[in-house]
């Protein structure tokens, strides 16, 4: 399982063909308190950098994009019950939607934890 980040504040898990995206714990304190979570359709097809989901907070809404090409195979139906849980477990439970990975090369683009601690120091 790999863990991959965008410079839109996203992480990826990749593991397969699938990769699990959220946004990450310097997102969300950016954002405050969110209060709202929009996800997108089971079975939608994203292009990279396409605007894929909406988080609100009481400070600001921002779009979540998709890091890479895929297909919207799973959503996270406890975050929109619960849209809170971004604040209290970005990285883990708080995970917006699932793509089925349809471009592999295009994870060549995207960094490592490192680089990402980097470009948010």
């Amino acid at each position: 399982m790999t863990t991959l980040y965008t410079s839109d504040h996203e992480w990826l898990r990749i593991e397969g063909d699938v990769a699990t995206i959220g946004i990450t714990d310097y997102a969300q304190s950016q954002l405050g308190d969110v209060v709202f979570v929009e996800l997108p359709k089971v079975g939608r097809s994203l292009t990279k950098a396409e605007a894929a989901a909406v988080v609100e907070s009481v400070k600001a809404a921002s779009d979540v994009y998709a890091p890479i090409s895929g297909e919207v195979v799973e959503i996270n139906d406890a975050l929109a019950a619960e849209p809170a849980m971004v604040n209290s477990d970005a990285a883990g439970k708080a995970w917006f939607f699932k793509l089925k990975i349809a471009n592999k090369s295009e994870l060549g683009g995207l960094m490592d934890e490192a680089a990402y601690a980097k470009h948010t120091a």
